[in-house]
């Protein structure tokens, strides 16, 4: 089969394909790999791919299908990681220079999961550093680009991970969603990223950027492998002491080709007000809009007038969340250590000053100004206040509809070094992040192209806690329409 209508396959696809034998796992990890060789010196989506391991497993999962104990479906398709997702022997160093040589020594539980089913786990993929980010640019080690356009950003802080997807150089890939960081670059890449329930994917084996707002989810080509990657990696953990003790599983079988009737969407009248909007997502947002109405879905106006203080309330806890997280890489249990600190105190100073980035140190210090004496009631108590009224504001918005459909970005990808300012950056961010303030679960999906530049535009789907059932049926629809 020739390689590149191989890489572009689903995860569906390339399930099929397995299950008839007509294609085998090593043919598909050798077709990813060589791929990778041929694209990723201009994409830079990845920081290391051990093919020996990739092959060694594909050689396993094959000889598992031939003796009849396929693990899954999906037994033997790759699938990318992102850098701060552990995988066991492999490299989990954050894009930060201070995990340099941090090997680790066990699977996240969301890899092991992908492993109980077959997945095949397939190289590291750059970040911003400590997913602190919204354009990649802040990795220690290399800028990734938009396989879209390579004069811009890929989004972040999972950048990678939703490049390496984009440009057909593996079907499908984890991120973390902080702020937005699956649902941005999958919007700037015209792929499909969801942002799960918080607790509805353990964090377990994940390394901590803010423990209250982070989540893992997926990054694939279309909504279908979405939900099979979503029933593969969701689920309870005991090792997770906020994974969520429900049922999850099953949205994969239950996509089905109909329309939406009975459905009601909402339209946050906050969000279609907000200043910043490019003309071209806002024409995308009514097509959209248009679109789900001849779906059948009932449109209705609702308000989350609290909603304008996300971004300030996200930038508080996220900080202080940050500050103290980051505290435990200090130059003497494991990373990096000064090779110039001649006491303890210089251990300390000298091995974070050399090792992290800036934006990670700006973070650390807003983080440790709010939460310091004097502070912590004015900044992060009050955040802490908002955060309840913003959840208040949506769990009402959830009483009068199903859903809430918004844009992603308020523009299309940016140019590299356009946006040098911090808070021009932060705001790319303005429609995502009250949703992790929330805990709620959310969904960017490609719903068109700017006419002026060709690059691609998302549109968002929300719904109340453990409710993806939703967001997969509305985007399923939407994206066979």
């Amino acid at each position: 089969m020739d390689q590149n209508k191989l890489t572009a396959m689903t995860v569906g696809d390339l399930s099929d394909l397995l299950e008839k034998k007509e294609l085998s796992s090593a043919e598909i990890c050798s077709a990813y790999i060589n791929k990778v060789k041929e694209t990723d010196p201009q994409i830079q989506a990845f920081l290391a791919l051990d093919e020996k391991h990739v092959m060694d497993a594909a050689a396993e999962a094959d000889q598992r299908r031939a003796a009849g104990n396929a693990r899954s479906p999906y037994d033997g398709i790759p699938i990318a990681i992102k850098d701060c997702i552990a995988v066991k022997d492999e490299r989990c160093s954050c894009a930060s220079k201070i995990l340099e040589n941090f090997k680790s020594v066990y699977d996240s539980t969301a890899v092991a999961n992908l492993r109980k089913a077959g997945f095949i786990p397939f190289g590291r993929t750059n970040m911003d550093e400590f997913a602190m980010g919204s354009s990649c640019e802040n990795s220690a080690y290399q800028k990734t680009r938009n396989p879209r356009n390579t004069d811009c950003v890929p989004g972040g802080s999972s950048g990678g991970s939703a490049a390496c997807v984009a440009a057909d150089e593996v079907p499908a890939s984890l991120g973390s969603d902080t702020g937005g960081s699956i649902r941005q670059p999958a919007a700037y890449c015209g792929v499909v990223g969801l942002k799960p329930t918080y607790g509805r994917v353990s964090r377990f084996g994940l390394v901590a950027f803010a423990s209250s707002l982070d989540q893992i989810g997926p990054f694939t080509k279309n909504v279908k492998d979405s939900a099979i990657l979503m029933d593969t990696i969701g689920g309870y953990d005991a090792k997770d002491c906020t994974s969520l003790n429900t049922p999850c599983g099953g949205f994969a079988a239950a996509l089905q080709k109909g329309d939406l009737k009975g459905l009601k969407i909402g339209l946050p009248k906050e969000y279609y007000e907000m200043d910043g909007a490019s003309d071209a997502v806002k024409a995308v947002a009514r097509e959209a809009i248009e679109k789900y109405k001849a779906l059948g879905a009932e449109m209705v106006e609702v308000s989350l007038p609290h909603t304008k203080y996300s971004m300030a309330c996200y930038y508080i806890i996220a900080t202080a969340e940050a500050s103290a997280n980051l505290a435990r890489f200090d130059g003497v249990r494991y990373g990096y250590r000064s090779p110039e600190a001649t006491n303890v105190l210089e251990t300390y100073m000298k091995s974070r000053g050399e090792a992290f980035g800036d934006e990670v140190k700006r973070r650390i210090m807003l983080g440790t100004y709010v939460l310091s004496s004097g502070y912590y009631d004015a900044y992060y108590l009050r955040a802490q206040k908002v955060r309840t009224l913003i959840r208040r504001d949506f769990e009402e918005a959830f009483k009068s509809c199903d859903l809430l459909l918004t844009p992603v970005t308020p523009d299309t990808a940016f140019k590299f070094g356009e946006k040098s300012d911090p808070i021009q950056m932060y705001l790319s961010d303005v429609f995502t992040t009250s949703l992790n303030l929330c805990g709620t679960c959310g969904m960017s999906i490609p719903a068109g192209k700017d006419p002026a530049n060709g690059m691609p535009i998302g549109m968002q789907l929300m719904a109340a806690p453990l409710r993806e059932d939703l967001i997969f049926r509305a985007a399923y629809a939407f994206e066979q329409a």
